[in-house]
């Protein structure tokens, strides 16, 4: 039989979405292991494909008959490849999953069970562990997300480009300022309510983003280490693409101008905008004049989109949780605090 069938009758809880863009390998690869891993009763595993030109709906097709796949004419980006595509679906809650992502067995059911037992988290992610090296955390999300004071993300497990290996010193559930879109469990109506994933973020920090804002609607947002994923990384973009670079500086000033409250959000762009001279200051000297320009771009670009957004919260998260107050680039560079359990401020083990 099957894994997408069931005989039981009853309806799964949750959609487990995967978007695909010109990935016929990557699905050729991962999708028949989440497929087996995925318990039906809970869970319906869903492909949407997000205009590819490869042969993956050839693939599609032909081995996974049995895989409900939503097709786009073109593509939307992460953002609004999974928005279009909940909006088609009827589900309690949706994982977004990349299309680069081992599972094992019983990794939904925990995540369902957690959620299902804590109705003040609105999403949740599992230990998000390295496909080619088990034993280390991946740089998407490791074992929960958070941001510094200045708006910098790093994570339980990876800070900057260290990746700490998994020793079990993390095997706790936490509580976290972003769950990673490499697989995130989200309530779907809150996903709806929040305004699901900024598509003016085409991709890169748009599930941070999102995290602020389901934060900011009062719920919590949890690391479920019990289950566990393996994620490949790199699927998209890799890091020597200076159009990365591009997303990432761009859409950390978006995210911060969106999420800030007036009368700090001035003062935070002001040390953005030092910091990130810094960061193309040292492009410059190394001769990386790609990634340099990606910043000035990013800046410029920032500056125009930023008049499409007119409302603000007026709670200051970045003040209110006490998880934001590290100051990551002096912990990290000045003081040589590589792990996150060598920081000593919140949050602690």
């Amino acid at each position: 039989m099957n894994n997408q069938d069931t005989n039981s009758g009853k309806q799964p809880q949750v959609a487990v979405v995967i978007l695909n863009w010109n990935g016929e390998k990557l699905l050729h690869e991962f999708l028949p292991e989440v497929i087996a891993t995925t318990n039906p009763e809970i869970a319906r595993v869903i492909v949407a494909d997000n205009g590819s030109t490869d042969r993956s709906r050839e693939l599609l097709a032909r081995e996974f008959p049995g895989v409900e796949c939503i097709l786009f004419d073109e593509n939307y980006g992460f953002a609004g490849g999974y928005n279009k595509a909940i909006d088609r679906l009827d589900y309690r809650y949706t994982v977004l999953l990349n299309s680069d992502v081992a599972t094992g067995a019983g990794w939904v059911d925990t995540l369902y069970r957690f959620m299902e037992c804590n109705p003040d988290v609105g999403a949740c992610q599992p230990k998000i562990l390295s496909y080619n090296s088990a034993d280390k955390f991946e740089y998407a999300g490791a074992a929960g997300g958070f941001i510094d004071r200045n708006g910098y993300p790093y994570c339980r497990g990876r800070i900057f480009d260290t990746c700490e290996t998994d020793e079990g010193q993390y095997d706790t559930d936490i509580d976290i300022f972003w769950a990673s879109g490499a697989c995130l469990m989200v309530r779907t109506d809150l996903y709806r309510k929040a305004g699901g994933l900024d598509t003016a973020f085409f991709a890169h920090m748009e599930e941070i983003d999102l995290c602020w804002r389901i934060l900011l609607e009062g719920y919590r947002i949890t690391a479920v280490p019990e289950a566990a994923i393996y994620h490949l990384g790199g699927g998209s973009l890799p890091d020597s693409n200076p159009r990365k670079t591009y997303l990432n500086f761009r859409n950390n000033l978006l995210m911060l101008h969106k999420n800030l409250p007036d009368g700090i959000r001035g003062r935070k762009l002001f040390v953005r905008r030092l910091l990130d001279t810094i960061a193309w200051a040292k492009y410059t000297v190394i001769l990386k004049f790609k990634f340099a320009a990606a910043i000035l771009k990013a800046h410029r670009d920032f500056a125009k989109m930023r008049k499409a957004y007119t409302t603000h919260p007026k709670i200051n998260l970045l003040a209110a949780r006490p998880d934001c107050r590290v100051n990551i680039l002096t912990s990290y560079y000045l003081r040589g605090r590589k792990h996150f359990s060598d920081l000593k401020q919140y949050p602690k083990q």
